[in-house]
């Protein structure tokens, strides 16, 4: 059996502006999916890279 190792992922604070319009559908979504706001953004931030051309 593999051990299991806890590992504190380093994040860091950053501020951003969104429109407003784009913060209520972010803030729809986040309801609609039960995850934070920022799990939200970190998410789609991982897909839009990860799917770059």
């Amino acid at each position: 059996m593999i051990e299991f190792k806890p590992v504190k992922n380093e994040k860091t604070v950053i501020s951003i502006r969104l429109d407003t319009n784009l913060l209520k559908a972010v803030d729809d979504l986040s309801v609609q999916t039960d995850i934070s706001r920022n799990e939200l953004i970190v998410q789609c931030i991982e897909y839009a890279l990860s799917h770059l051309k």
